[in-house]
This record gives C-alpha cells, structure tokens and sequence, in this order.
C-alpha cells in the first residue's frame, strides 16, 4: 500500500458517492482548497483531519496513517503538463511569470511569495458573457536574507 493508492481510493469513492469536495472541507473543517490538496496527496492531514477523511471515504486505520506522511509534492505526471486545464495555469506562468516576479519585485524587494505560509480561494464569478473563473493566490513574501 502506498499514498498513491489511497488517493486512488479516495477519487473512486468520491465518485461513486457523488460527493463535492466543498461539503468534505465542510466535514473535515478546512477550505476546498486546502482539503482537496491533502486528499489528492499533496498535503499532511493531521490525525483528526485524517479520521474525518477516513470516516467520509471509508479508509481503514492504515490508510489513514497514510494521509499524515508528508508527500511528494509537485506530483503532476510529465514536466510539461498535457491537461487542457493545468496546461493554462503552465501557460498563464510561461507568458505572465515574469510581469509577475517583475512586479512583485518592484512592490516587495528582492525575494518570492510562500507557497507554505500560502492561501488560496476559487470560485465562480457569474458574467452575463459565460461565468468566470475567479482564483485569488496569497502568499507571504519571504525576502531574501543578506549574510
């Protein structure tokens, strides 16, 4: 058995249920965002957080000890994405990364955004023209130390 599995697991069962990753957050207590993440592997539940996950997916007391080891982050399949949608966020980096850095450079200082001390929100934004997707990223600046 390995974290892999129990990811597996976890999207057949979600599946199979009809569940919404909201009303998981909502049980386990967490954002979608965060919650999510942990479930797909990218994240350490802690015990409780991982018995709320168990109880929701039906994981024995093995599989959830799996939800609390620390993963393998950045697990996407191939260095260049080939879903539609990840490859935009890959494209969106690609053609904006270095407005973006430029810019918060020019506000911050020399340094980079935390994707630990870091927070995230999706949701749908109505527009009479097609809903938009809105995504707000927010991560703490973490200048670069002088020694």
């Amino acid at each position: 058995m390995n974290r892999n599995e129990i990811t597996e697991k976890i999207i057949t069962v979600k599946v199979s249920k009809g569940l919404k990753w909201d009303d998981i957050a909502k049980k386990v207590g967490m954002s979608k965002e965060w919650v999510t993440a942990g479930c797909l592997g990218q994240m350490t539940f802690d015990a409780t957080q991982a018995k709320a996950v168990g109880k929701i997916f039906g994981l024995t007391a093995e599989e959830q000890k799996w939800l609390q080891v620390v993963p393998y982050k950045g697990s996407l399949p191939t260095p260049v994405p080939t879903d539609p949608l990840i490859y935009r966020w890959y494209e969106i980096v690609s053609v904006y990364g270095t407005t973006i850095k430029e810019l918060i450079h020019e506000e911050f200082g020399d340094g980079i955004m935390s994707a630990i001390d870091f927070s995230m929100d999706i949701v749908r934004q109505p527009d009479p023209k097609g809903d938009r997707v809105n995504v707000v990223l927010s991560g703490k600046f973490l200048p670069y130390k002088q020694y």
